[in-house]
């Protein structure tokens, strides 16, 4: 499955710097007022997996090929949508054009401006985390309620189904009214089910990143809001350095890890994904699925006829795998299972499905 990312946030919040960083290229074109990005930029970002570099690795020696399979890792799509502001909802801006793009994602990414700059104008007039949040939330509720306005009350031979559509509408709009986002309001997946097909925008996850300088990377923790604290510019510095590079960098600022890596990381947790990993002489390769997912399904994430004629799998975790050296060693150790329809996958399964003519 593709994964993609809706980055959001008011008008110079650091969208589009973060956009360019996370593709390590210019893209989007990142200027000093609002709409500066007309259309959403789109851009297909490898998920970094150290996994497969060894996988590729044992692959080569074990079965003894010329050289290593190429790595293939799991992508994820980010959208860079252009800033909203107050009105969005009744199209001040650009907003409903924005709007239509975040049902198109998986999950919203928004990026709250915690940086000081004086040279980079806040729409606002000053730098509120939380009312900015708001600003945007506010804009959104409002939009879903106008598609909730527009649903037609049930006529008299309406179905159990469209009278329980038409209740969850209702408890929609008077939650809404007061300013509550449409997955706080549905808990119950049964609800969230009979109205998912109005694509409603406060449904979709939402992460938040926390935009914040260098000197603020250890300091501010945006805690209240559960943020990712990212610095764009650094990120950007980043894209331009070699991997050792990057690591020192990050190490001299005390973090560990790149703001590519945690919202990934972050995305995958909130939306339940994992990955299952294949190797072969033909590539070593990263799958993304949701949690839970079971065998035959997963095999349908690499060819749709390959569900159907599932008929078992072999599976060893990665650790085993990487520390015994390949398949081989894996069954001798007893490391390596046979497993069957009903298998629940897990996070780092390294896989060879069988599959039926």
């Amino acid at each position: 499955m593709n994964l993609k990312v809706g980055i959001v946030g008011l008008p110079n919040a650091g969208k589009s710097t973060l956009f360019n960083a996370l593709l390590k290229k210019q893209v989007a074109f990142a200027a000093n007022y609002p709409f500066a990005t007309i259309e959403p930029n789109i851009g297909v970002v490898p998920v970094p997996d150290d996994r497969l570099a060894k996988l590729a690795e044992i692959t080569k020696a074990e079965d003894h090929l010329e050289k290593q399979p190429p790595l293939v890792p799991a992508v994820v799509e980010f959208v860079d949508i252009a800033g909203l502001v107050k009105g969005a909802s009744v199209g001040e801006g650009l907003g409903n054009k924005f709007l239509s793009h975040i049902r198109e994602v998986n999950i919203i990414c928004h990026v709250l401006r915690f940086f000081p700059d004086s040279n980079i104008v806040h729409t606002e007039g000053t730098i509120d985390a939380n009312r900015d949040r708001e600003i945007v939330e506010t804009e959104l509720v409002l939009a879903d309620l106008q598609t909730l306005g527009k649903q037609l009350e049930p006529k008299m031979n309406a179905t159990k189904e469209d009278l329980a559509r038409w209740a969850v509408i209702q408890k929609l709009k008077t939650a809404m009214d007061g300013g509550k986002l449409a997955r706080a309001v549905l808990t119950d997946p049964e609800e969230a089910a009979l109205v998912y097909p109005l694509q409603l925008l406060t449904m979709k996850p939402i992460m938040y990143v926390a935009n914040v300088s260098e000197s603020q990377l250890q300091s501010l923790q945006g805690e209240s809001l559960k943020a990712i604290n990212i610095c764009a510019e650094t990120e950007a510095q980043l894209a331009g350095m070699s991997e050792q590079e990057q690591k020192e960098y990050l190490s001299s600022l005390g973090v560990t890890s790149s703001g590519l890596d945690l919202l990934i990381r972050k995305a995958y947790d909130t939306l339940g994904l994992i990955s299952f990993l294949t190797t072969g002489e033909i590539e070593s390769r990263a799958w993304t699925i949701e949690k839970g997912m079971k065998a035959p399904q997963a095999a349908g994430v690499i060819h749709t006829d390959f569900e159907k004629k599932f008929i078992k799998c072999d599976t060893v975790s990665y650790t085993d795998f990487a520390s015994l050296g390949g398949w081989k060693k894996a069954r001798e150790a007893g490391k390596a299972r046979s497993e069957g329809k009903e298998y629940v996958m897990q996070d780092g399964d390294v896989v060879e499905f069988k599959i039926g003519s």
